[in-house]
């Protein structure tokens, strides 16, 4: 509701824990080192713990991001089961087959024993990765220590990862727990934000969303919300996004200390002022009222918006691409359907979602690309003949496919059923819209994040050279440098001799700053569509929001 009025694309301050948006303290980076050294422990146990709120759980999904491609994953994010329920949850995880009826100790740790041996032979890795730990009983962490005794005579076999809040330390001091603290081979504590790491935070969450300008929190404000707040990201969150609504609502671009205790008022339960029941009667009936009536003069305001309004999938695919892949395009023409309006979607649960099948998942967005794929075809191979690549990812988010803007292939994995496939053609701030088909049908958000875990697929276009990039750098050097100088007057004209790849590597640190990505300088397919898309190479965009 409020973004619009402070220059924001999406909602800076969801407690949902997305990577997109992850602040890297020094304590989050000592937490994620820590979990990526447990890889290479050679099996046992890695230990995150943290207050409630302090991020563990969107340092994992950062963790699952930078898994290597040779290791196989298993994460378990209900862990109030017993022996048997956890070891069938752990062999869905991992697809291992288990004999109909299976229902003792035996009947699950025999197949997956023999899954983690061929899986070694192969040459990958196994890690399972367990969320909410200090739920496990003492009897399932004792079956966990017994599964990590599956090995070879080099290495062990499994690498089990356990996250969750203090009371697990605890829990692993009980001393019928001592076997397996010995075998706990690195662990970290996730402690809160300093005030000066609050204040980066923050500023970080507004970037991140799209802010340009000022930070509409003064540095008062800032001080009071880490006194609030005390540095948990997840009450930061709540109370900035309580207080930013309180700004609009009132009408401020400013939010004041006043505001921000308001707001402390409406969403934490502890005493904040002496003036707390009038706080209270300021925010549940004025600032409601006030968003109302906010929300109505936005929309008389939107025939002048603060920014560009995004091309709709149609402009997208009838402007002209740049010259140097204009060949690559025209081997691709978009369908003329992509310009068509949708029918409006019916609302959909995941309860009435039939059995599908993934090759017409993958048919629906290959069309979407004007991509014929006969049956029985390997999707990535069929679109590489075309000129594209996959582009597969285990732990996204919703707010990465926005910014990605694009088609994509959502895995749904639902109780008692095989992981599905599903294509998302469209999301707004409620709903995700996807093919179900050929009809498109709408799926609440809360809904969707009950069965969708990040794992999404999906097509781009790479630029001339990207392929032999290793052998032949400097055609996709020159492409780089003719686009980004296109794009901004401050960078070299397109005839100037192009510049080198560390002047390159600041020129593209500053086009991923300014589209909300991590300034890192490399040039990986997210950074690549993005700048398909500032340049117009012609892709498929995510249908407007009906």
């Amino acid at each position: 509701m409020y973004a619009p009025f402070f220059g924001l694309r999406h909602a800076p301050f969801s407690i949902a824990p997305d990577p997109h948006y992850l602040y890297m303290s020094e304590r989050h980076r000592d937490a994620l080192a820590h979990l990526l050294y447990g890889l290479d422990g050679g099996g046992g146990f890695v230990l995150l713990t943290g207050e409630i709120g302090a991020g563990k759980t969107t340092v994992c999904r950062c963790f699952l991001g930078q898994i290597p491609a040779h290791c196989n994953v298993a994460y378990i994010f209900n862990p109030k089961l017993t022996v048997t329920e956890l070891l069938r949850a752990v062999c869905d995880e991992f697809h291992v087959p288990v004999p109909a009826g299976a229902q003792t100790v035996k009947d699950f740790v025999d197949p997956l024993n023999t899954f983690l041996l061929a899986q070694h032979a192969a040459g990958r890795n196994n890690v399972l990765i367990i969320d909410e730990a200090q739920n496990l009983s003492a009897d399932v962490l004792e079956q966990l220590r017994l599964l990590t005794n599956l090995e070879t005579a080099e290495r062990k076999l499994l690498q089990v990862v356990l996250i969750g809040q203090p009371e697990l330390r605890e829990l692993l001091a009980r001393p019928e727990l001592e076997q397996l603290a010995q075998r706990v081979i690195a662990r970290f504590h996730l402690g809160a934000l300093s005030e000066a790491e609050t204040a980066h935070y923050v500023r970080h969450r507004l970037t991140v969303a799209g802010l340009t300008g000022a930070l509409p929190f003064d540095a008062r404000a800032l001080r009071l919300i880490h006194q609030l707040t005390r540095g948990v990201p997840r009450r930061i969150n709540l109370l900035c996004d309580r207080a930013l609504l309180g700004g609009y609502a009132s009408g401020r671009a400013q939010v004041t200390p006043d505001i921000v205790r308001r707001a402390a008022a409406e969403v934490f339960d502890g005493p904040t002022t002496p003036r707390r029941l009038t706080a209270r009667i300021a925010l549940g009936s004025g600032l409601l009222a006030a968003a109302a009536v906010a929300a109505g003069l936005a929309w008389q305001q939107q025939a002048a918006p603060l920014g560009p309004a995004p091309a709709s999938a149609s402009s997208a695919a009838s402007t002209p691409a740049p010259a140097a892949s204009t060949a690559a395009a025209a081997s691709l023409a978009l369908p003329a359907s992509q310009a068509a309006s949708p029918p409006a979607p019916e609302l959909l649960r995941l309860a009435d979602w039939p059995p599908s099948d993934d090759h017409d998942a993958w048919q629906a967005l290959a069309s979407r690309w004007g991509l014929p794929l006969p049956a029985g075809a390997d999707a990535c191979d069929t679109a590489a003949q075309r000129g594209l690549q996959c582009y597969r990812s285990s732990s996204g988010s919703l707010s990465l496919i926005r910014l990605i803007d694009r088609p994509v292939l959502l895995t749904l994995r639902r109780p008692g059923q095989p992981p599905a496939l599903a294509a998302l053609v469209a999301l707004d701030e409620q709903h995700a819209t996807l093919l179900l088909d050929g009809t498109p049908r709408r799926l609440p958000l809360a809904e969707l994040a009950t069965a969708w875990r990040g794992e999404f697929n999906t097509f781009w276009r790479p630029p001339p050279g990207y392929a032999q990039r290793a052998e032949q750098p400097r055609v996709l050097r020159d492409w780089l440098a003719a686009q980004l100088a296109g794009l901004s007057p401050a960078m070299p004209a397109a005839s100037a001799p192009p510049p080198g790849w560390a002047a390159l590597s600041r020129q593209v640190q500053a086009f991923q700053a300014g589209r909300g990505l991590q300034p890192d300088g490399r040039i990986g397919p997210v950074t690549l569509m993005l700048l398909n898309r500032a340049s117009g190479v012609p892709e498929p965009r995510l249908d407007a929001a009906r």
